[in-house]
């Protein structure tokens, strides 16, 4: 193959590597303009919650409650003594809270991963069609050239379609029975 056909063929690639992407980008940005208000919001909190400065934020905020509370502060009376009543009810409130956000993120993460495995089952389904037609062109032509000889069992079976009703019912029972 000449230096011209290698570039136009790695241009190819590329450009389809890259319609790809644009793809899966588009897929995003289309999942994250669907979401409601409130999910932005709870994506926003649990990220937040999930990072370095959340939780030197709460180690200032409980140490200086504690430390304010128990007195040793002078010149401010403590407003929540021991045993700090008032920030056991804050605490909770905060931690009810953050907990119904970090589900409602985590929903949303759910649904759009099953979107994904069933965007990918389809793609894999349609992926094996195309394959076992494959299969068959090339047997088709290694019996036309008189090569069957060289055609293996191997090649005859994934030849054949494959049965994803019987796929599927056998990953179930192996997974019902603990074997997978």
């Amino acid at each position: 193959m000449g230096t011209a056909a290698r570039s136009f063929k790695y241009c190819n690639h590329m450009q389809n590597l890259h319609k790809n992407i644009e793809t899966i980008l588009e897929l995003e940005k289309k999942a994250i303009r669907k979401r409601s208000v409130i999910e932005h919001f709870a994506d926003r909190v649990t990220t937040f919650a999930g990072s370095p400065p959340f939780l030197f934020f709460h180690i200032l905020w409980f140490t200086g409650w504690i430390l304010l509370n128990l007195g040793l502060i002078p010149g401010i009376h403590p407003f929540d003594p021991y045993p700090f009543s008032f920030l056991t009810l804050v605490v909770s409130l905060e931690a009810i809270f953050l907990t119904l956000l970090v589900l409602m993120s985590q929903n949303r993460m759910t649904k759009e991963a099953d979107n994904r495995a069933a965007l990918d089952l389809q793609i894999n389904m349609l992926d094996e069609q195309e394959t076992t037609l494959i299969l068959k062109m090339v047997k088709k032509i290694a019996d036309h050239l008189g090569l069957e000889e060289e055609v293996d069992e191997a090649i005859q079976e994934l030849s054949e379609q494959t049965d994803m009703t019987e796929v599927a019912k056998t990953l179930e029972e192996k997974s019902r029975n603990g074997t997978t």
